[in-house]
């Protein structure tokens, strides 16, 4: 295989043509089935093609970085959230209520993961942060607003990549240095729900709030069949509306349910 891309690729001083190094920029902006990529995908593929490139300047292969005189910009992203295509809190509420019915009671398949998904509407919490999180980590008063330090994350990458030969790596949180940490406020709503559920429930070996049945980490394929198997909520008759006394949702929060909702 190797060999092949040897023959099939083109040297790499060739890149030092302005028409050729822009070719490949432009080629960032589409994804293999033609359509063009997102933002983010932009952005990741520019920043590994340019340290690429970097380590064969270091490597001698390339006597010079041959995109320093390309005048490229990745678009910025956009920041404001579209209240039409994410999950307004009437909606949530019927989700998390839905989400509760999947798998009986006994079993509490749906039930075990309503504090899952509510963490990631009110805390603005990701799935692999979500699935990370520890009860030593959050204070939860009886009333009032909770707090929850958010410095572990456990992504689903399967065996073969990871150094310890499990499902979930463990790490740090995603785009932050080592050893960081987000300090997350806890709405009254959401403390009072992981109350309940710690004393429903209780928390796994490690002190991990979700956990499946048999106290594993929560995998993809399970937050996802069970969002899936939910009735989706029905459209609100006033979409943009807080309802009275609904604790404040930040907009990254409703990101986070809208991606879970389609099964991220």
């Amino acid at each position: 295989m190797l060999q092949w891309v040897a023959k099939a690729s083109r040297p790499l001083v060739d890149l030092h043509d302005p028409v050729l190094a822009r070719d490949v920029l432009e080629s960032l902006r589409r994804r293999l089935d033609g359509g063009e990529a997102a933002v983010g995908t932009l952005r990741r593929k520019r920043k590994v093609l340019v340290h690429a490139l970097h380590y064969a300047v270091e490597r001698g292969e390339l006597g010079s970085h041959p995109l320093d005189k390309i005048r490229w910009r990745v678009p910025k992203p956009a920041i404001a959230v579209d209240p039409r295509v994410v999950a307004n809190p009437y909606q949530a509420r019927e989700l998390l209520s839905a989400v509760s019915y999947v798998g009986g009671y006994r079993r509490a398949r749906g039930r075990r993961m309503v504090g899952f998904f509510t963490g990631m509407y009110y805390a603005g919490l990701r799935p692999e942060e979500a699935v990370a999180a520890a009860l030593p980590d959050r204070r939860l008063p009886s009333t009032g607003w909770g707090r929850l330090i958010v410095h572990r994350t456990r992504p689903q990458a399967g065996r073969r990549w990871t150094d310890t030969g499990e499902y979930h790596d463990d790490r740090g949180l995603k785009n932050r240095p080592p050893g960081d940490i987000r300090v997350v406020p806890l709405p009254p709503y959401l403390v009072a729900l992981w109350r309940e559920h710690v004393a429903t429930f209780g928390t796994a070996d490690d002190g991990r709030l979700f956990f499946s049945e048999s106290g594993r980490i929560v995998a993809y394929t399970t937050y996802h069949r069970v969002c899936q198997r939910s009735p989706r909520p029905r459209p609100a008759s006033r979409p943009h509306q807080h309802p009275a006394r609904e604790a404040p949702v930040r907009p990254a929060a409703l990101g986070a349910v809208h991606l879970a909702v389609r099964g991220r």
